[in-house]
């Protein structure tokens, strides 16, 4: 079988090919690929080439197949994986592969280590190794974007799972955040930011009382309100909050909103020094802070304050991924009522996805969302009604984003897949 992907040759080297599949083998599955939501993960992998700790030393030989957040359905299943999988059903992927390989584990990931599976592809090989590190997972909710933004709401859910506190004269560290307490999420409208508000509004089994949100784009600041309102999050128990810090002292306005208390669990979804010392200086006794914005610099570093980690127990994780139970956890949330649909500002074809990662720190707004057999330049979603002027396409689009508060929707998703050009 024949498939059109984006190859990665090297440092900025993509190229949308045509090129042909093996035969599957008996530990392997054939999958279409419907939708791809480009991360700022895949941007790095592009600028990075071989020097990227997932992508293998002879890529230039070797092209990979590059995108991670996928979803689409199973085509042809190898004869040792037919008792769970069936043809016709629809996938997501756990992308972060960790498995054992002698005396040290190996972490590789579709989109970034292997020939023949990443998500800006028509169709892929699904190996050995995802299927048994059950990084297969089926989907059976509406459309395919959800699935294809599992993998980034796993993350966040990972991020809240993995914040600690302590208790005096214990050293069991009690894992979650603080249910009933304060949360900040700082630079927290971004679409990881937007996914952490969702999850956190929509979260049944703990959850604040208190969620602050912030940034100093106050337009960006209103969409989110717009999204995930405040009397929204007042139905579920939440008083929530979006402030912006651009004005003189940001801490001090933090903080008064706690009551100089500080806040238990805090959020950084930037790296930005500023930002994660800001984070530090809201903290409250035994807050934690997690820094979940990936910086590219390794020696970017960033003020903390000791005197409070010693005398009032606050504490600093780091996070970058979820694992199965949160991929999991993330498709359930969908079935739950959960929609990430506010994460997506813009949809494109195969065609796009060239200049869309190689340029994606400049182009503004949330998630890029891939069709990968349609043939369609990157449009923002704010966009659709001026191109509706001159393409029915997009004045359908239009039409139904208005109806929706301008998102995306299972809706518009079926319109385009099946009026948009192929590729």
């Amino acid at each position: 079988m024949k498939t059109k992907g984006i190859r990665l040759y090297g440092k900025k080297d993509l190229r949308l090919e045509e090129f042909e599949l093996p035969k599957i083998g008996a530990d392997e599955i054939l999958a279409k690929v419907i939708s791809d939501s480009i991360c700022m993960s895949s941007y790095k992998a592009a600028t990075q080439g071989s020097d990227h700790k997932r992508i293998p030393n002879d890529v230039a030989e070797k092209p990979i197949l590059i995108g991670h957040e996928f979803a689409g359905e199973l085509v042809e299943i190898g004869a040792n994986w037919q008792h769970k999988f069936k043809a016709g059903q629809k996938f997501s992927i756990q992308p972060a592969i960790y498995y054992e390989e002698g005396p040290v584990g190996v972490l590789s990931a579709p989109g970034y280590s292997y020939q023949y599976i990443g998500g800006n592809a028509t169709y892929v090989i699904i190996p050995k190794d995802v299927l048994v590190q059950d990084c297969l997972l089926a989907y059976d909710g509406p459309g395919y974007y959800p699935a294809s933004l599992a993998e980034p709401l796993s993350c966040v859910i990972g991020a809240m799972h993995a914040n600690y506190h302590t208790k005096p004269g214990s050293y069991v560290h009690q894992m979650e955040i603080v249910d009933g307490g304060k949360m900040a999420i700082l630079a927290g409208v971004g679409p990881m930011g937007l996914a952490a508000i969702n999850y956190v509004i929509m979260r049944e089994d703990r959850k604040p009382s208190l969620m602050v949100v912030t940034d100093i784009d106050q337009a960006r600041l209103d969409r989110a309100a717009s999204i995930y309102s405040p009397e929204w999050a007042k139905t579920k128990g939440i008083e929530l909050i979006y402030l912006n810090t651009s004005g003189d002292n940001p801490v001090g306005k933090l903080r008064d909103l706690t009551g100089d208390e500080g806040y238990n669990d805090v959020f950084v979804f930037a790296p930005v020094p500023p930002v994660i010392e800001q984070g530090d200086a809201i903290l409250s006794n035994d807050g934690c802070l997690n820094f979940f914005a990936g910086p590219g610099n390794t020696d970017f570093t960033a003020k903390m304050n000791f005197y409070n980690v010693h005398y009032a127990s606050t504490h600093i994780v780091g996070t970058s991924g979820g694992n199965n139970d949160d991929m999991v956890e993330s498709l359930e949330m969908f079935g739950k009522g959960l929609d990430p649909a506010g994460l997506v500002t813009h949809i494109g074809g195969l065609n796009a996805v060239i200049d869309t990662t190689l340029h994606l720190p400049e182009i503004p707004g949330g998630k890029k969302l891939i069709y990968t057999h349609k043939d369609i330049p990157l449009t923002a979603i704010s966009e659709f009604k001026e191109k509706g002027k001159s393409d029915p396409l997009f004045a359908g689009l239009h039409d139904i984003c208005e109806r929706n508060n301008e998102l995306w929707s299972v809706e518009a998703e079926e319109f385009l897949l099946a009026n948009a050009k192929d590729i």
